[in-house]
């Protein structure tokens, strides 16, 4: 099997090393040899974490999906614009191509798996989500015999870093996105990580092979970490949860859910105390019930071996040519995020003067919503009080009505923060 590689960096690199350690136990499980013979760099002249001394190297990526001697394209170089043209020259020259590339499946994936059935090879994309943790195997494959009802996942390594060290170094976010950086889980143009982007591209991949729907992106709602305080990770605390950023996917009747955002989530639960750059993955079947699938989210070894799994299967045969897992991929409706209910947890700045308790219960009564727990946790030096509160089960239409209505008072002296708040079971 003649394999060729776009991008040598990370992960290229870790592919070719684990090729090279394992080549003897991925031969005895597939009776096939396998052999990188050619690989699309920016450099050829630079330094690489892999001995590349039997592979020729070009600079020129379509000589990698144009070769007459490739049988399987690996794209890991990532980007969509120029990538997306590679992977469908690729697959129209009828080579098999495995991508990392998340972005690229979440925004082009659905038009990316039909030209792949129509030239009658394989798209697979392992790798995407959540690096080296074999989820989407284990939804297209160990759980098949289920029907999936919900996933709940920490997909991003760099936000679950954050938070981490957040609630246990009492750090701000200002503070550990620098760190962060310097350590090289984050990018200098952090967005994709913080505010969600990157999360929302794998629940999206996620939910589809999950349900059997569409790849729908533009349908995910999406919040990121950038405006969690330490106050915000001290109230949690105190009432019994912690904070995740989670892409959480749900079947609601022939309706699916699917969000991306900080979430309060009792600190008793297993994917509550996944910490650091740490992925996992919550699933619940209908015959199964609740699995927790755990593991490295990045990292070059550790997202090759899912690159690797990939092309296993490709030589074993292993998979359909129905990329996702289904005969057929239905547009299922999302549910606008108006109309989704939960728990919600608000955080509230108020002036600290007779009547303002009395006020604040008018409005959470006249939206017919119930206060299940209440803290004032202090009065600082401009006579302001700090405030968290956690309602019953309502849709986020209300909740947002309540937000609108307090910082339109008098007594109110900041926005209000308003967090989710999930059972998962």
């Amino acid at each position: 099997m003649k394999v060729g590689i776009l991008g040598l960096g990370t992960v290229g690199g870790g592919v070719v090393n684990v090729l090279r350690k394992n080549a003897d136990s991925i031969k005895r499980r597939t009776g096939v040899k396998v052999k990188v013979v050619l690989a699309g760099v920016r450099d050829v002249s630079q330094d690489r974490i892999c001995d590349t001394s039997d592979i020729t190297l070009t600079e020129d990526p379509y000589e990698v999906v144009n070769h007459k001697d490739v049988d399987v394209v690996l794209e890991l170089i990532g980007g969509t614009e120029v990538t997306k043209d590679l992977v469908e020259t690729a697959i129209k020259n009828g080579k098999h191509v495995i991508t990392a590339n998340k972005a690229l499946l979440a925004e082009h994936g659905n038009e990316l798996i039909q030209l792949a059935n129509q030239n009658k090879v394989r798209l697979l994309f392992e790798a995407s989500v959540a690096g080296g943790i074999p989820i989407i195997k284990s939804l297209e494959q160990g759980l098949s015999a289920n029907k999936i009802e919900s996933l709940a996942g920490i997909v991003n390594g760099t936000g679950n870093f954050i938070l981490t060290e957040m609630k246990e170094k009492d750090r701000d976010f200002a503070d550990v996105l620098k760190e962060a950086q310097m350590l090289g889980y984050a990018e200098a143009d952090p967005t994709y990580d913080v505010e969600g982007i990157d999360a929302a591209h794998k629940l999206s991949i996620l939910a589809a092979i999950a349900f059997g729907t569409e790849l729908q992106f533009d349908k995910v709602y999406t919040k990121g970490i950038s405006e969690i305080t330490t106050e915000d990770i001290k109230y949690a605390t105190e009432l019994g949860y912690v904070i995740k950023h989670l892409g959480i996917a749900k079947r609601v009747g022939n309706s699916i859910e699917m969000r991306v955002h900080p979430t309060l989530i009792d600190k008793d639960q297993i994917i509550a105390n996944v910490n650091g750059v740490m992925n996992a993955v919550l699933v619940k079947g209908d015959a199964l019930g609740t699995s927790l699938y755990y593991g490295a989210g990045a990292g070059d070894e550790a997202t090759a071996s899912a690159v690797i799994a990939d092309l296993i299967d490709i030589i074993n045969n292993q998979t359909s040519n129905h990329i996702l897992g289904w005969k057929s991929q239905e547009k299922t409706k999302v549910i606008d995020n108006n109309l989704i209910n939960s728990e919600f947890y608000l955080r509230l700045l108020v002036s600290d003067v007779s009547g303002v308790l009395a006020k604040l219960t008018q409005i959470f009564h006249d939206q017919k919503v119930s206060i299940e727990a209440f803290i004032q946790k202090k009065v600082d030096v401009d006579n302001n009080a700090h405030i968290a509160i956690i309602t019953n089960k309502i849709n986020t239409k209300n909740v947002m009505n309540i937000k609108a209505k307090i910082e339109a008072s008098d007594f109110n002296q900041d926005s209000v923060q308003i967090l989710h708040v999930e059972t998962l079971d």
